[in-house]
């Protein structure tokens, strides 16, 4: 009650600025409609039209290119950590948990329950699992984050879509070489590029990583190509051609136990060291993209999108040396009509998504990390999904009031053949129509009142569909005849924009928004693990009720402000486990009640930085960056937790532009005070043994410093 008692007082401190706002002179006006401006120019694509933010009835954060320029760059923590709302846990390298309101935390190993996207092409696999070891962060020129359920739009994305958007709106030809280097023997070298004319602009980067990493038997090593074509036909007409390119070896140091981790938390799990625990990575992406606007006063538009990759990855657990191979194709299409319906502006969008992915995974035996001669399995992965989907939006009234209705049907089939033992083939298939209504009420031009409420649909991943020798069916199948998709009703209420005061000489102006969010989820995925190795079952009934709220502000010249506070309250509702003692007895526990493991209460992100011109030529820039997260219980039964944490970062930096010449160089410390923390939880691990010998944890890096140097020139 008393975090909802905040968040109405914050929403009352904005309405407050918003009668100010009113009386304003037309002169303070004319100097606010520069700021609107530049909020118009802003669009978001992943909402699969081209829209402004404040139009848009989602929770929407967009992590600009100013805010990548001076930082490490290295995982994905770093690019999105200041997001709020989303929670991040790093494993090793760049193996990274993203959480969205409570999606993702399931997944030990990639990403669930987000949808992915690079520049618009999915990274995400049909089934929603991602790996985004592809994406090169030193090529970004910008980062949308859609916070909330699409599953109306895309498949598999009840937690919301990110897309990670390459340099590619550069204003002159340049060259830049980047340099990082950091504590724990850190590199990172990369150089890019990027060439334009009237007709045609082209972007290429490359990086080379090499990150030792802090534990033992870490280390991530790291080959990274992206490449973005874009051709302009005519002024109505736009072909684009994608790439991406990835090599490299990731060690896996393990989980530790609660004794372990205070004891050394660097240290790595005996067994990962024993069996080489690593992931081997070999990938390359391509798409075509064509887009067309036609008709009277170009009220139509259309687009095209293809796309083909093959993915390579070797991955070794205790025993097994695991050899997975996937061809993808994938298209979509789309249809948008802007034209009046009933004398109002409307906008409907309509389009297919068609995805297919199959290939070969092969276990032999592992031999100390090396494949063994005797084979233990193989199988015949292949994965098909069929989307449609619609998008609605109408101007109710003047401008103000907007009505959106979208909807998708997916159809996502699993085929997995057994090619050792073809009694064991078998086949899952998962439909689900997904409809979402919202409305948005903007107050000001730059302030928007927004509601929705919608159905979410997440399946099982092919990994996640795995059987297991205690299924209802004793594992005769290759799949899992149990587990079943997980589906959610979502409601969200929030507020969003920017509030201005420019007669002021300190606070002029604040970009805020704040969001109440609550969703009902049935049959929840959760992960259970027997033996180190994960496997799923559904929860039956979960509650998940929270507050997001983020203001940025300029208190004074050249300094911004920004608070970010997430609270939730997510439990299980109904939910009777069974696990299994050591020597496979079944164990029937009523987790009802207990709290969403893995997930904090309370997440604070306080950001101070100050941006100034020192001398001719020469910027400096000096950050704050301060985080709080609360403590997370480990399992689901919360016998368990990781203790809540606190730790800071410090950035000083310097950029150099003269004529067509910019040097920057920039130095910074990450959790400077030393604090021990988890950085990742292994959810419900090992849970035949006994509380204190399973291995939940994983440690957070430790204090480290970085050096960046980046040389760039335009012409």
């Amino acid at each position: 009650m008393k975090k909802i008692i905040l968040s109405l007082l914050f929403v009352m401190l904005v309405v407050s600025s918003i009668k100010a706002q009113d009386e304003e002179t037309e002169k303070e006006r004319e100097k606010r409609d520069t700021i609107k401006s530049e909020m118009d120019e802003v669009v978001i694509t992943g909402t699969r039209t081209y829209k402004k933010i404040i139009d848009v009835p989602y929770s929407i954060f967009r992590v600009e290119k100013k805010e990548l320029l001076y930082g490490r760059n290295v995982t994905a923590r770093d690019i999105l950590a200041d997001v709020p709302g989303m929670f991040l846990q790093t494993r090793y390298g760049n193996e990274v948990r993203i959480s969205i309101r409570g999606f993702g935390t399931r997944s030990n190993t990639g990403i669930r329950g987000i949808r992915i996207l690079q520049d618009g092409v999915p990274e995400s696999d049909p089934d929603g699992e991602t790996a985004i070891d592809a994406i090169d962060y030193t090529s970004l020129g910008g980062v949308e984050v859609v916070k909330g359920n699409l599953s109306s739009l895309y498949s598999n994305s009840p937690g919301g879509v990110v897309n990670f958007l390459s340099d590619i709106n550069f204003e002159k030809n340049f060259v830049k070489q980047t340099n990082t280097f950091g504590e724990f023997n850190l590199k990172q070298n990369g150089i890019k590029f990027g060439i334009h004319n009237n007709n045609s602009r082209l972007f290429t980067s490359y990086s080379y990583r090499s990150n030792p990493g802090y534990r033992e038997h870490s280390g991530e090593f790291l080959h990274l190509v992206n490449s973005f074509y874009q051709a302009y036909i005519d002024n109505k007409t736009t072909l684009s051609l994608m790439g991406n390119y990835a090599r490299g070896i990731s060690r896996i140091p393990g989980s530790l136990t609660k004794e372990e981790i205070d004891d050394n938390p660097q240290q790595a799990y005996f067994q990962a060291v024993s069996s080489d625990f690593k992931r081997i990575t070999q990938k390359g992406r391509l798409a075509v993209r064509y887009n067309k606007i036609f008709g009277k006063n170009d009220v139509n538009e259309l687009e095209f999108l293809g796309y083909g990759a093959i993915k390579e990855l070797d991955f070794t657990t205790n025993f097994l040396y695991n050899i997975k191979n996937k061809n993808v194709l994938g298209s979509s299409f789309r249809f948008t009509n802007r034209s009046d319906l009933l004398n109002r502006n409307n906008e409907f969008t309509t389009g297919l998504d068609y995805s297919f992915v199959t290939g070969p995974l092969t276990a032999f035996n592992n031999v100390a990390g090396n494949k063994g001669n005797d084979l233990q399995s193989s199988n015949q992965e292949t994965q098909n999904n069929y989307g449609l989907f619609f998008e609605n939006q109408i101007d109710l009234y003047k401008h103000k009031f907007y009505f959106l209705l979208s909807g998708r049907y997916d159809k996502i089939i699993f085929d997995n053949e057994d090619l050792i033992f073809g009694i064991r083939n078998s086949t899952r298939r998962f439909e689900k129509f997904t409809p979402k209504a919202a409305f948005n009420f903007k107050l000001k031009p730059t302030i928007a009142v927004y509601t929705s409420y919608g159905f979410g649909f997440d399946s099982p991943s092919a990994s996640e569909l795995e059987n297991y020798p205690y299924s209802s069916n004793s594992g005769l199948t290759t799949l899992n005849p149990d587990i079943n998709p997980q589906k959610s009703r979502n409601f969200e209420l929030g507020i969003k924009g920017t509030v201005s005061n420019n007669s002021s000489e300190i606070f002029r102006k604040a970009f805020f928004e704040a969001t109440f969010f609550n969703t009902q989820i049935d049959d929840e995925i959760v992960p259970f693990i027997i033996s180190d190795k994960a496997y799923f079952r559904n929860a039956a009934q979960t509650n998940r009720t929270g507050i997001e709220m983020g203001i940025k502000t300029e208190p004074i010249d050249h300094v911004d402000m920004t608070f970010n506070y997430t609270f939730t309250n997510f439990k299980y509702e109904k939910y009777i486990a069974r696990t299994y003692d050591a020597i496979g007895n079944p164990v029937d526990a009523d987790f009802s009640g207990s709290r969403v493991p893995s997930v904090p209460q309370h997440q604070l992100n306080f950001i101070l930085e100050y941006e100034n011109e020192i001398a001719e030529h020469l910027e400096a820039l000096f950050l704050f960056d301060c985080d709080y997260v609360g403590k997370m219980y480990v399992d689901d039964q919360n016998s368990e937790s990781a203790d809540a944490y606190f730790y800071a970062n410090g950035m000083i930096g310097l950029n150099y532009i003269k004529n067509n010449f910019n040097m920057l160089l920039s130095t910074g410390v990450n959790n400077f005070m030393n604090k021990k923390y988890v950085g990742f939880i292994n959810v419900n691990a090992n849970p035949e043994f006994p509380v204190n010998q399973r291995r939940y944890y994983e440690p957070g890096e430790p204090r480290s410093f970085f050096l960046n140097m980046n040389f760039s020139y335009r012409f």
